[in-house]
């Protein structure tokens, strides 16, 4: 039957509630009641051929609740003068959302929407365009408005999160809520106390002025005669990106690997040190300004994520070289070869022309399908090799 049945008015009230129109309402003011339903209705030969059908179908829209039927009087040269329904409505909010079984979130919402209207009135936009998203937060809505006020009161505090001091709120419900309290607070705070250049759950103590966990970078000395240590102890040290910039050690040549038994089973060589791991966070390596005099080689995966980070690598440092990235190196490891789960297809504008040939035939399954040679499965005798020209070409 394709006439409207309860089940059916339900279902439309139930897209408004899921689009968050109902509940908005009460907050924008928007004049959504009385509002009138969709009625698909018998045609006028239904009403003869099917007559019986027709009683029931009116007698179950009849016993319907939260809603109002308008009959209508329908002359028919068959079954005579009967009342039919011509018109649904619904005349409040209230008796759209219990007519889906919301009137308990009704309730709830209400007390969102007054105990905002008197604490933050700033926020008020939010609730109308995401109630729904309120109402999920509707048992921490108050510690949300608290860590509001005190961020009003303290504008970019320059602490830590751990550092936010209020009664009954713990560090993790600032950091667990950090993606709601963005939204929240660039609607409650004045523009000087957000950095608007960053943004991103990520960049939450950036953006409202709170320390952050600072970057650290881990390296290794290969060369015995320059020493941060006064110690004969292996160099193997971790510093936040600050002190890294200050250090200017004397080295020449920096390999950066993203292999922390690479990082660690590389051998002595003069004017040397590693740098544990970058991925695609090289920008923590560009303050330090005296990497720009080193000769750098990046020692990655060959594959075509390796030689995008490659890439990435030469936005900070255009002079930077690839380690055993090469065509010769991937070929001589047949053996050894695995399947890259993601490969990228994107283009690269900072590779030499063999690395762009080798990406393209990568990108492209030229050699194999989605071929992969982890760094860790190059043999290391081809490593030392390459590392003794290295040290070679340094005496010339």
């Amino acid at each position: 039957m394709s006439w409207t049945t309860p089940a059916d008015l339900r279902a439309q009230v139930q897209r408004l509630w899921d689009k968050g129109r109902l509940l908005a309402s009460l907050v924008n003011g928007e004049a959504l009641f009385p509002l009138r339903l969709t009625l698909k209705k018998p045609a006028s030969p239904e009403l003869a051929d099917r007559f019986e059908e027709v009683r029931r179908w009116i007698a179950d829209l009849q016993q319907g609740t939260h809603y109002r039927v308008v009959m209508r009087e329908l002359r028919h040269h068959v079954i005579g003068s009967n009342a039919i329904p011509d018109e649904i409505w619904i005349d409040t909010v209230e008796n759209a959302l219990s007519l889906i079984g919301k009137g308990s979130d009704l309730r709830r919402f209400n007390e969102l929407v007054a105990l905002t209207r008197e604490r933050q009135p700033t926020l008020l936009p939010w609730l109308s365009r995401r109630p729904l998203k309120a109402l999920e937060l509707a048992k921490d809505w108050t510690h949300l408005l608290e860590v509001i006020g005190w961020m009003q009161t303290h504008p970019r505090p320059g602490i830590y999160l751990r550092q936010i001091d209020i009664q009954g709120i713990h560090t993790k419900f600032v950091e667990t809520h950090r993606a709601v309290l963005s939204e929240l607070l660039d609607l409650a705070l004045p523009p000087e106390a957000i950095e608007t250049k960053v943004g991103g759950v990520n960049q939450f103590c950036h953006r409202y002025g709170f320390m952050d966990k600072p970057l650290r970078i881990r390296f290794r000395i290969l060369d015995p005669a320059i020493a941060v240590l006064r110690s004969d102890t292996d160099q193997d040290i971790t510093v936040n990106q600050d002190a890294f910039a200050r250090l200017d050690l004397k080295v020449s040549r920096v390999f950066i690997t993203e292999n922390e038994v690479n990082f660690l089973a590389l051998p002595n060589l003069p004017g040397s040190l590693v740098i544990f791991g970058a991925g695609y966070g090289f920008e923590m390596l560009a303050q330090a300004k005296w990497l720009q005099r080193c000769a750098i080689r990046y020692w990655g995966d060959i594959d075509t994520h390796g030689f995008a980070i490659l890439d990435q690598l030469r936005s900070y440092f255009p002079r930077a070289e690839s380690f055993l990235m090469d065509r010769e190196t991937l070929m001589a490891h047949e053996l050894q070869w695995v399947r890259e789960p993601q490969p990228s297809r994107r283009d690269l504008a900072r590779l030499s022309t063999e690395e762009l040939t080798l990406y393209d035939d990568l990108r492209y399954n030229r050699i194999s399908f989605a071929v992969r040679l982890e760094q860790e499965r190059v043999g290391f005798g081809r490593v030392k090799a390459a590392l003794k020209l290295l040290a070679n070409q340094s005496r010339i």
